[in-house]
Formats: structure tokens, C-alpha cells, sequence
């Protein structure tokens, strides 16, 4: 299947000669600008936000259309960044885990190379952030200096400016009094964020920081204007992801993942407009990053190679629209994670592969944002209601929320009693099914295990091959045990031994997810003893902390906490098992104790991992110690 999508790609040079004439350089070309800007939903005057304060948009947003249900696909700014980049969805290509590193496929591509095969001069200023290796020469110049005017005369251009002011770290800093024009009074307050003058405060400088955003917007498109290549070239404008407010950046909402998206095509190029384009317009068509890699190339001619996952909306090779967008959630920085979403107009389903941690599991980077800080400390205090409780509980199994009703998405309708809520839990549940097993995604496996099993291959390729990764056994392990049901522990328990590393895992983290009442069941019990010896390092960390946790048996405590402690050693176990290992110590809490001085010898900084995770490990040890030191 790989090499027929491989040799489907041989004929793009012809067509795009074919579209463009034999010189690859024709006259009527557009340009294409992106200018981006990170951390922010669709918090604009343009969008019918009140309090925003966006004269630059607001009048680019009359002169093209504006979309109003696109998708990150990732709420976080790696994994959607290399959703972009490839046009595939990083589950496919294990590069879904935040700063991890993995491969493409040889001839896979990512889409500028593309352009520039076909004539165009492509730049970056600046952010790359892939979690996947440049497969060659990506950009005809990628860093600060890096400008659509450095292009040879008459060549067409494809340049990528990204405005950073508004991103999550900004919002912590002092602006100056000139800058501060949003009244915190003023702000709205989403139902899952406590009334607190902190909060307030915060909302008011992420809205401060996208009015700097607007000016630094206007900048860049009032440059392209001035060189009159305003008739000449298609203007895309997008947010990188939901805001870097706690809850929004990182999560499955909409507050997550709903961008803006603004697309200016000139008459010049109307033909290349699709029937849902409206100048001084909106659409309502359901669009994603994903498909940011197609439409680039239908927009310039070249027909999407079939191995790309999202589809055009623009250009000749405009696509059908689609009926669902899709969200993954993984690993974030130091924590751990597993989720998955799908929505349609109307409703988001959300499925926790992970439903024993919290939303708001530890992120040392999160924190750094007064209102984490505030909102942890009220929860804490039991100062807060239901609402603004739920982010700082473990996860339920579904979520189902009704995206026009509930803005905030607050109320769960998994339970609700409404037939046509249960009808769209059914509906998405199945679609979230379909979407991982098209995709083939990899997130079923612990993450070593993307690199350990693709060694002699990329992990798309593994992923695709069902003797290296037999997805349907390991997916049905996988809801079998985040389904929280307690009948499911005898099964569970003789998973324990199936030959699959990745069956065994998930077996081993349904058992630790029912906690004490799983234990009780003698096979269980055994079992995960049994596990600590497991040939995966990922299943015995599973077991070890299952027993560290709920079993009463001193030999089980001695010897697991024991066996987590050594296997956080990244010098001898890997930094992947480190990471897992150090993340079930911290569940630990004072159990962990008296192995304190061996925790604080352990080492920090893997200089054999990609510099983009160095600190993971720093982070994991440093707040372990800390609290077993109070």
C-alpha cells in the first residue's frame, strides 16, 4: 500500500508542468502570505467578541472569509504545528507526543518542498517546532531573517511570518501602562474558571496581548500591500491553537482547539475560490490543520498526493466537505496522556484513554500562570463549585457536549437521558473508532515503543504493518480497561500474559485504573507481581505502581518502589522508561519516602535526547523531591 502511494507521487512534477507550462514560473501564480499568531482562539471583534479590541482583523476580515468551525487538531503547539507541516495527524506518525522526534516514510514529504519544486521561494520567520525530522530541505530559509523580498524578481512566493506576542508565556509578563487597555472588570469569565482577581487580571492581558498581535498583523499585511502584491497574492491568517489560558491550551474543547481562520483570495484568483467562499463572508464548513497541506497545493496547482490525510478546501482540487473534525491529546511536556476527540456542527465527544489522572495534572510550565496557581489553591481550599472543580479530578471515560448550548462545555451529556444525545454519543463514539483505526493510530503504545518497534522503518510504516502493531487487539484492550468497568477485571488480569507487549500494558493499566477493588481479585494481585519481571519496561513500571499504590503488602512497597527508583536511571533504562517511572513515583506520595536519597542521586539531564525534552526529566525529579521533602 505504501509503494502504490509512493509511485502516485512520481506524477506530481507532470502535473504541476501541466497546470503551469514548462517553465514552473508562470505569470499568474498567486503569492501566497501566512501570517500566524500563537495561543489564541477566535477571541476577535470579527468573531462577535465584545471585549476584543482587533481593528486589523475586523477590516481584513470584510475583504475574505471567515471560517468559523476550524480545528488545530492538536491543542498544543508541536503536534499541531507537524499536523500542518505533513498533512497527516501525528498519531499516524508517532509524532504526537509534545517535542518528541520521529520520521517520515522515505518519499514522504513535507508540503513547502513541494512548492519549491514547483517554482516558489518558500520562507519561515521563524517557529518550526516539528516533532518530525526535516525529510531535506525544507524551506528556502527558516529564521528571523527569513522574508518573501529575498526571492529572485518575478518568482512567486510562499511566506510564513508567526507573531508570537500573544503567546502563554506573555501572559505571565508585565506589560507596559500603554498596552493595558482591557478593563480585568470587564472580562468574561468562562464557567470553568473561578471569579477571582487573578483570573481577571490574566484574561485581561491575554486580550491585551492580542491587540499587540492586531498591530503586529496590520504591519505584515500593510508590507505586502505597500510592494502592491495585494492583487497578487492569497492571505492566510490563523491562530496556532486555542489560548494559552489553563483548560483552553492543552485540552479537547473547543477553547483548545477552535482557531480563527481568515483567507483573503484577490479576484484575480476567484477561480480558485471554492463554493463556500464568501468575500465579507463566513463559512461554516468544517475545516482542520490537517488540511492546510492539501489546500496549499491545490492552490498552486499540484493535485494532493493520495497518502495525505487531510483534504483541500480551496483550489482546483477542492474536496468534498467533511463531517467531522478530529482532536488527539498525548504526552504534554513531563505528564503522561491519552485522549481523543471528534466533533461534528453540533456536538463534541471527547474518549479518555487515561480516565485515572486529572485534567489538571502537574505541568511545572502551566503553572507559571497566576490563574493556575489561584484556581488550584481555591480547589484545594474546597472553595470552588462543581464546574470549577471538575478540571482538577480524574477524567471520565466519555464526554459529550452539545457545542452551540454549552459554550464552555461544562455539562457532560454522556449520561443525559435525551435520546438524541445518546444517538450522538453512538454516532461519534463509532467515528472515533473509525478515525484511529483508518489513521492507524499509534497512540496505543507506550511511547519507547514507537521508536523500539519502527527501528528498521518509520513508525507510519510499523504503524501500518498489522504483524508489527496489531492495532484492533491492542485498541480493544485499550477500551476494555479506560472503560472503568469493574466486570472487566478477570479479563484484564489473564491479559496479563498475552504476546503482545502493548495488551500487556494496557491490561496492567486497567487493573492500576479500578485501584484497591482490583487488587483484591487474587489474579490480579498475582498477575501484577508477575508483571514486574514483564520483558516491557512500560508493563513492569505499570505494575510496580499498581502495587505501590494500592496493595498492603510490605514486600509488594519494598520491592516496587525498589524497581521504579532503578528504573528511573535514564543512563541505564532509557529516557522514555525514566519518564514513565519517575511519573508513577510522583503518584506515590509519601510511599516514596524512604527511598528519598536515592531520588535525589538520580540523574537530570539525558544529553542523549533530543534537546527539545531535556528538561522532562529535571521537572519530574525536582517536584518529587520537593514534595516528599515538605
Amino acid at each position: 500500500m505504501i509503494w502504490q502511494r509512493l509511485s502516485s507521487m512520481l506524477v506530481l512534477s507532470g502535473c504541476v508542468l501541466v497546470l503551469f507550462g514548462q517553465g514552473g514560473l508562470a505569470a499568474d501564480r498567486p503569492n501566497i502570505l501566512w501570517i500566524t499568531s500563537e495561543d489564541n482562539g477566535p477571541h476577535l471583534g470579527c468573531y462577535g467578541d465584545d471585549y476584543a479590541v482587533t481593528p486589523n482583523l475586523d477590516r481584513f476580515s470584510d475583504t475574505g472569509t471567515r471560517y468559523l468551525n476550524c480545528w488545530s487538531n492538536a491543542p498544543v503547539c508541536a503536534p499541531a504545528r507537524t499536523c500542518i507541516i505533513s498533512g497527516l495527524y501525528p498519531p499516524s506518525t508517532g509524532s504526537q507526543h509534545m517535542r518528541s522526534e520521529t520520521r517520515l516514510p522515505d518519499g514522504f514529504r513535507m508540503f513547502p518542498q513541494y512548492l519549491r519544486d514547483a517554482g516558489y521561494y518558500c520562507t519561515n520567520n521563524s517557529k518550526e517546532d516539528y516533532n518530525l525530522v526535516h525529510p531535506g530541505q525544507v524551506w528556502d530559509e527558516s529564521s528571523t531573517k527569513a522574508h518573501w523580498k529575498n526571492r529572485r524578481s518575478g518568482q512567486p512566493f510562499f511566506a510564513v511570518f508567526n507573531l508570537t506576542v500573544s503567546h502563554e508565556s506573555q501572559i505571565r509578563n508585565d506589560i507596559e501602562r500603554k498596552n493595558r487597555i482591557h478593563d480585568p472588570a470587564k472580562a468574561r469569565i468562562p464557567a470553568y474558571h473561578p471569579d477571582l482577581p487573578e483570573v481577571r487580571r490574566d484574561w485581561a492581558q491575554y486580550y491585551d496581548r492580542l491587540t499587540m498581535m492586531d498591530a503586529e498583523f496590520g504591519e505584515r499585511l500593510k508590507e505586502m500591500e505597500v510592494a502592491g502584491l495585494a492583487n497578487d497574492t492569497i492571505v492566510f491568517y490563523f491562530g496556532d491553537h486555542g489560548s494559552g489560558m489553563p483548560r483552553n491550551k492543552r485540552w479537547l474543547y473547543d477553547s483548545g482547539l477552535k482557531v480563527p481562520l481568515l483567507i483573503r483570495i484577490p479576484e484575480k484568483f476567484a477561480a480558485l475560490r471554492s463554493p463556500d467562499y464568501q468575500t465579507g463572508g463566513t463559512s461554516d464548513r468544517l475545516v482542520a490543520f490537517v488540511d492546510l497541506a492539501p489546500t496549499m497545493l491545490s492552490l498552486v496547482g499540484i493535485q494532493p498526493p493520495d497518502y495525505l490525510q487531510g483534504h483541500a478546501f480551496l483550489g482546483p482540487f477542492n474536496a468534498e466537505p467533511q463531517s467531522y473534525l478530529y482532536g488527539f491529546r498525548d504526552r504534554m511536556d513531563e505528564r503522561i496522556d491519552m485522549s481523543r476527540s471528534v466533533c461534528d456542527q453540533q456536538y463534541l465527544y471527547i474518549r479518555n484513554y487515561h480516565p485515572h489522572k486529572p485534567y489538571g495534572q502537574y505541568l511545572v510550565y502551566m503553572f507559571e500562570t497566576p490563574t493556575t496557581r489561584v484556581w488550584k489553591r481555591q480547589f484545594d481550599l474546597g472553595a470552588l463549585n462543581e464546574d470549577q472543580s471538575h478540571f482538577w479530578r480524574t477524567k471520565p471515560p466519555e464526554e459529550l457536549y452539545d457545542r452551540a448550548a454549552d459554550r464552555d462545555q461544562v455539562k457532560n451529556l454522556v449520561s443525559s437521558s435525551n435520546p438524541a444525545h445518546q444517538a450522538a454519543l453512538a454516532r461519534l463514539r463509532q467515528e472515533n473508532t473509525n478515525h484511529l483505526l483508518r489513521i492507524r493510530d499509534l497512540g496505543f503504545l507506550p511511547e519507547g515503543e514507537i521508536h523500539s518497534r519502527s527501528l528498521d522503518s518509520s513508525p507510519y510504516e510499523m504503524g501500518h504493518d498489522p504483524m508489527q502493531y496489531p492495532l484492533e487487539e491492542i485498541m480493544r484492550m485499550a477500551e476494555l480497561a479506560s472503560s472503568l468497568d469493574p466486570a472487566a477485571v478477570p479479563e484484564l488480569a489473564a491479559a496479563l500474559t498475552a504476546d503482545d507487549s502493548a495488551v500487556r500494558y494496557w491490561a496492567a493499566l486497567g487493573l492500576l485504573m479500578r485501584g484497591k477493588e482490583a487488587l483484591k481479585v487474587e489474579d490480579a494481585h498475582e498477575g501484577l507481581i508477575d508483571a514486574i519481571e514483564d520483558d516491557s519496561e512500560f508493563v513492569r513500571v505499570v505494575a510496580c505502581e499498581a502495587l505501590g499504590r494500592y496493595s498492603d503488602d510490605r514486600d509488594d512497597q519494598v520491592q516496587t518502589l525498589t524497581v521504579l527508583v532503578d528504573r528511573a536511571n535514564f543512563n541505564q533504562y532509557g529516557l522514555f522508561v525514566a519518564m514513565s517511572a519517575l511519573n508513577a513515583l510522583d503518584e506515590l506520595d509519601g510511599k516514596a519516602r524512604p527511598e528519598l536519597r536515592r531520588i535525589k542521586e538520580l540523574p537530570e539531564v539525558p544529553t542523549s535526547a533530543p534537546k527539545r525534552m531535556q528538561n522532562y526529566v529535571q521537572r519530574l525529579k525536582e517536584k518529587i523531591v520537593a514534595d516528599l521533602e515538605r
